[in-house]
């Protein structure tokens, strides 16, 4: 079982707030601040952040607020988990924005981003075969995306080349979101064959290598 979300009014589970650079998705490279929220109803194969699953720490909004500040970012990222696992999460984006930050929201899109402040950038993962949570893809989420979101597919193999691909043609994404994102799953599938099969096909998505992993190696803090 996912840690059941705080019930005070103003805290959340924070598993880690830390600087680091932004590993995927159009900031790619840019230093961010990260905002890890505890709990996850979905178990992917792949998922790199078990240990966000549980334990955390209660933080109220206030003191996440100044953690962040000391960092002096631009740019602000709120992750998981699955962050919208937490209600409080809502608030938290809202003042981060208010914050002046420019502010991503990573999630699974299993959980209904209507509530989410329409100044957050949604990078909404959708859930390929190989992740083996498919079935949890919450597809309604897709006409609550605003031109500046993103989608994001991490592929595992050839099936889930061609699903993410049917996906991308079925609801015309490319049209919906400013970015694409086709990851290959990190030591599933070699990133090269992905990159061809891209290529090939002339799609318009953005192939794109998750670069914490390549630093650091999903050590976490980083």
């Amino acid at each position: 079982m996912s840690q059941p979300p705080p019930h005070s009014d103003d805290t959340l589970r924070i598993t880690e707030i830390f600087y680091s650079l932004q590993g995927e998705a159009r900031t790619v490279g840019l230093p961010t601040v990260f905002v890890r929220l505890t709990g996850c109803p979905l178990r992917c194969r792949y998922c790199d952040t078990e240990y966000a699953f549980y334990g955390g720490e209660l933080q109220r909004l206030d003191s996440i607020r100044q953690q962040v500040a000391s960092y002096r970012p631009r740019y602000v990222t709120v992750t998981g988990g699955e962050p919208l696992a937490q209600p409080n999460c809502l608030p938290l984006l809202s003042a981060l924005c208010d914050d002046g930050y420019e502010v991503s929201l990573e999630t699974s899109g299993a959980l209904p981003v209507a509530g989410v402040d329409q100044r957050v950038v949604k990078v909404l993962d959708l859930k390929t075969p190989g992740s083996g949570e498919v079935d949890k893809n919450d597809y309604s989420n897709l006409a609550q995306l605003q031109a500046h979101d993103q989608v994001k597919f991490v592929i595992c193999n050839r099936q889930d080349y061609d699903w993410a691909r049917f996906k991308l043609d079925e609801y015309q994404l490319q049209d919906k979101v400013s970015d694409v994102l086709f990851s290959p799953s990190y030591g599933e599938i070699n990133p090269t064959e992905l990159a061809e099969w891209i290529v090939a096909d002339n799609l318009p998505v953005r192939f794109q290598l998750q670069l914490h992993k390549l630093l650091w190696n999903d050590e976490a803090g980083h």
